[in-house]
């Protein structure tokens, strides 16, 4: 789950972090009122899930109260990468003599939280992690023991040279490993973490994503939640028991068990093709489940083929079976669907599918080559 920069920075102002105050509107007008508490010169940010804000507009430096207003209601409405502005923020705007990014994230391989510092802030770290990876200092944090001091000053170290400033970066570090935790995050990164002419750290943008499977005992990040602001597929997804992550490709895949959808979408790679979403529909399926999938699949117009590939164990294969005769009788499907059924209960999953004038395949090369075929066909 992804937060708002404005969320995000409630979280790390409750863990001491200096962060300028900011103010949430939904009004053009709200956004004037906002600036001349603020002194007049502010910054309007758009606050929607998507990087790239600045480059598409969403992002403006307002000198007056009434060009906090102007750009408020550009902005207001705007779409980034899909996805519709309906919030903006308003904060003072900083003087800035430098800038930096500091960030955590989970990092896989080595199953621990990882700092990754550079004092090249205020872009994206992608871009300099692929062009100037000696500027990025990284860190793998035992989490028995959180960050440590000495390891906080060895990472403000790369950034800053002045002692005052290393001091300010490492207790800034410290708050932000805490706040990491004590969310339930996968990432949290300040970008960019600024030094003031007089001297002084700021944390001026956050980022916070949240580990879904943290979520059920924190209920106050849970509260955080903007389905709005959400792919509405995703949503549609969470509130089915379904997960979905959509792709860029038009092979759409609903498969029981992530390894299954993994190695599912590998193959259809392996054959040309490029696979439009990775959806799971679980290990203890129902029709009603496989009827949800396909709404969400078929919602995608670039999908051009639908792929089932079902291993039953725990999962009864007639039910996936049962879920795919439904779903055609609710859902006009205009898309070809090739499907893969086997283990549990097979035999009378494939009696009911070829009631319906369905056939199935028992091997997974012939069915996602099929559909592959089928894909660019289409």
């Amino acid at each position: 789950m992804d937060l708002h920069e404005y969320q995000a920075k409630e979280i790390f102002r409750d863990h001491g972090m200096p962060v300028p105050p900011g103010t949430v509107v939904t009004d053009a007008s709200e956004a004037a009122a906002a600036a001349r508490d603020f002194g007049g010169m502010v910054v309007v940010k758009a606050q929607v899930h998507s990087g790239g804000r600045g480059k598409a507009g969403g992002v403006k430096l307002a000198k007056t109260p009434e060009e906090a207003e102007a750009y408020a209601e550009a902005i207001l409405g705007m779409e980034i990468n899909g996805l519709t502005v309906e919030k903006v923020l308003i904060t003072p705007a900083e003087d800035i003599a430098s800038e930096a990014y500091v960030g955590v994230l989970v990092d896989r391989v080595t199953q621990a939280p990882m700092f990754m510092v550079s004092s090249e802030g205020g872009i994206d770290i992608e871009e300099v992690a692929h062009s100037q990876p000696e500027a990025i200092r990284r860190l793998s944090v035992d989490p028995r023991y959180g960050l440590l001091p000495h390891q906080a000053f060895w990472l403000a170290n790369s950034l800053y040279d002045d002692p005052a400033q290393i001091k300010q970066a490492a207790k800034i570090m410290g708050q932000l490993y805490r706040s990491f935790v004590d969310a339930g995050a996968s990432m949290a990164e300040i970008n960019p973490l600024i030094v003031t002419p007089s001297g002084e750290v700021k944390a001026i943008d956050a980022k916070v994503s949240i580990d879904d499977n943290e979520l059920f005992r924190k209920p106050a990040i849970e509260a955080y939640r903007d389905s709005a602001a959400e792919p509405q597929a995703e949503t549609d997804a969470r509130e089915a028991g379904l997960t979905f992550i959509k792709l860029d490709g038009n092979v759409g895949c609903c498969v029981n068990g992530a390894g299954l959808a993994m190695a599912t979408m590998d193959l259809v790679k392996f054959y040309g093709g490029e696979p439009a979403n990775f959806l799971d529909i679980g290990g203890s399926s129902n029709p009603e489940k496989v009827v949800n999938a396909l709404r969400i699949i078929t919602a995608d117009p670039a999908v051009k083929v639908i792929l089932f590939n079902i291993f039953g164990g725990i999962t009864r294969t007639d039910d996936v079976a049962n879920g795919i005769v439904e779903a055609t009788r609710q859902i006009d499907i205009e898309v070809p669907i090739v499907i893969r059924l086997t283990g549990t209960n097979e035999e009378k999953a494939l009696e009911i599918l070829e009631g319906a004038g369905f056939s199935a395949y028992t091997s997974m090369d012939a069915v996602v080559e099929r559909a592959v075929e089928l894909a660019t066909q289409g």
